[in-house]
């Protein structure tokens, strides 16, 4: 049942034109997360430098005709554990209409496979402390909990 809305449906790079679209979905996401705010300034800013260097990382949008319904960006670092190249992983997003499809799967699958095919190390995400639903779906998609736990400061 699920293969027939996924025919149209495609996963590839975001490009420059898609920006409006992506921070539309970054601002969706940021409202519901108790550690951020919507700021579609700084949504711009930060999707236009991955989107302007590749080498930082990547940004990949679900997409059918009509629309971007999805998408999860990817910043590369370097692990001194591993000694290679890592992912971090972020703003993975599929708009509420199209959640409960299967579409977020889709979008993972092909990152997890970009990972292999550029010889990745790791994928490491953040994902909200209050939000079961996403912690469930990581969780089923193979992701497991670190040791280490996050610690920020804010710079400004």
């Amino acid at each position: 049942m699920l293969a027939e809305p996924h025919r149209e449906v495609r996963v590839e790079p975001a490009t420059i034109e898609d920006l409006s679209e992506l921070v539309q979905l970054v601002a969706e996401l940021m409202s519901q997360q108790g550690d951020f705010d919507p700021d579609r300034s700084a949504h711009q800013r930060g999707l236009s430098l991955i989107l302007e260097q590749p080498n930082r990382g990547r940004i990949f949008v679900l997409r059918n005709d009509d629309q971007i319904f999805g998408m999860v960006n990817l910043l590369f670092t370097i692990s001194t554990a591993l000694g290679g190249l890592v992912i971090l992983m972020e703003d993975l997003v599929i708009h509420p209409n199209h959640r409960g499809q299967g579409y977020g799967a889709m979008l993972l699958d092909y990152v997890v496979d970009f990972a292999k095919k550029k010889n990745f190390k790791r994928i490491t995400l953040l994902t909200d402390k209050m939000g079961a639903e996403s912690q469930h779906f990581f969780k089923k998609e193979g992701f497991e909990y670190s040791h280490l736990v996050p610690m920020r400061k804010v710079i400004e």
